[in-house]
């Protein structure tokens, strides 16, 4: 597959996702207090940026009720192996990678050095289509864990050090006085909606320049806010995923605007995502990346 190919094959995913009206960052499974991302079942390393959306649309696709994964080498490696039959899900590997050209062209006569985009693409299966696991690797149904879901949420608004205001009956992120501002919990009909859109807002906050650096600028073929609220709308996700609450759609009025421009820019999609990974990890630096296995195939 060419990375022409990848680009488009992802973004159709996407885009059929966000028409049918479930966008895939949105986890459709949560269990009270339990971390629903996608991590890999073997390695405990959680999947990361457009792996999640990913991972998300096959998994609400199919039924599955775990958030584990495998590759295929892994399943053998501890001697067990994907059902026959069974179609696993492409996901990505992407990094900058830096190389030497043939000749010194420098002035001082060093190598000169390029740096170029890498993008890999590799299969998964969930558990769920393995037989022969190993018990500590089996799927189990999801249970409660010993932190409370909101607890998680406020304990990542405290520790960010944001300023939060309530009062008034809007919620956002003012950026000139670099404060948060939000209705008074009791304007929301849940907990978990006021955590889910107290996250939204930090994700915002992330973009300041002395943060994540998101400045707002016009981007090909999409308005700056609208491309800023994508980024927000998926680094939520990563949040409430985390916490275990149910994340929900914050803007919907921009998906006419993202469909379009999804459709004339196939990278994205890409961008966009890496950007709300940087936000979530910006807020839960204890986040590690997966690594390609060695079996990935070069696109």
């Amino acid at each position: 597959m060419s990375l022409i190919d990848l680009y488009t094959s992802v973004t159709n995913q996407i885009i059929a996702a966000l028409e049918a009206g479930t966008p895939p960052w949105l986890c459709r499974w949560h269990s009270v207090g339990v971390d629903t991302r996608p991590c890999n079942a073997t390695t405990g390393r959680m999947y990361r940026g457009i792996n999640v959306l990913l991972l998300n649309l096959r998994a609400m696709s199919q039924g599955f009720t775990s958030a584990r994964w495998l590759t295929f080498a892994q399943a053998l490696s501890v001697g067990a192996h994907v059902r026959k039959g069974e179609h696993g899900t492409q996901i990505v590997f992407f990094k900058m990678h830096e190389y030497e050209k043939d000749s010194p062209t420098d002035a001082d006569g060093s190598p000169d050095r390029r740096v170029v985009p890498l993008l890999r693409a590799f299969t998964v299966f969930n558990v769920e289509q393995v037989d022969g696991l190993p018990e500590h690797l089996e799927p189990t149904p999801m249970e409660p864990g010993s932190w409370e879901p909101l607890e998680a949420a406020d304990h990542i608004l405290v520790q960010s050090g944001a300023l939060f205001r309530h009062g008034g009956s809007k919620a956002f992120y003012a950026p000139d006085a670099d404060l948060i501002q939000m209705p008074p919990q009791s304007a929301f009909d849940t907990a978990g909606g006021y955590y889910a859109t107290a996250l939204h807002e930090l994700t915002h906050w992330t973009g300041h320049p002395s943060r994540c650096n998101r400045p707002l600028g016009r981007r090909h073929g999409i308005d700056a806010y609208a491309f800023e609220e994508l980024v927000a709308e998926m680094g939520s996700a990563f949040l409430t995923d985390y916490c275990g609450i149910t994340g929900r759609l914050q803007h919907a009025s921009y998906i006419a605007s993202w469909l379009e421009a999804l459709r004339n820019d196939k990278r994205l999609i890409f961008t966009a995502s890496s950007q709300a990974q940087k936000a979530a990890d910006f807020l839960l630096p204890q986040l590690v990346p997966v690594e390609a296995p060695a079996t990935a195939v070069a696109v």
